[in-house]
């Protein structure tokens, strides 16, 4: 792998990781602040890992998936030992046949995070899965026309 083609792949991972850091943070209704609270760092700071403008030392790492209550892996679960994107690792796990979305991530969306967020405060676990049941039938109606 030459030098070029390795920086490439860490800024990827960075870019990565920050993403994956803001989707946990927002699923959890922090705010940049409020992480960077918690870190003992400014909020510009927690913008920048966002952004995957800066690089997040294996300490903070650490320190923030015991604060957004996920395990490290949880950063670095979609690329290979290589730094490589892998979409095709999870390729088959779904029920039902995926179509592909255009444009922005829909994870990086307020309205996800508010469904998520909405759907985890059903205390009923059976309720839980009536309203998943129901979300998925919507879907597969609007596949169908």
């Amino acid at each position: 792998m030459g030098r070029k083609k390795k920086t490439e792949a860490v800024n990827k991972i960075d870019k990565h990781v920050g993403q994956k850091i803001r989707q946990r943070r927002n699923l959890l209704g922090l705010t940049q602040g409020d992480l960077a609270d918690y870190l003992d760092i400014r909020y510009q700071q927690i913008q920048k890992y966002e952004r995957g403008q800066n690089r997040v030392a294996a300490g903070t790492l650490f320190q923030l998936s015991k604060i957004l209550q996920i395990p490290i892996k949880y950063f670095f679960e979609d690329f290979d030992k290589d730094g490589e994107a892998m979409p095709a690792a999870f390729a088959g796990l779904a029920e039902n046949e995926q179509v592909p979305f255009s444009g922005d991530d829909p994870m990086d969306k307020k309205e996800t995070m508010n469904l998520v967020r909405a759907y985890y405060n059903i205390p009923d676990e059976k309720q839980r899965k009536r309203v998943y049941e129901l979300i998925k039938s919507l879907g597969e109606d609007t596949k169908e026309e």
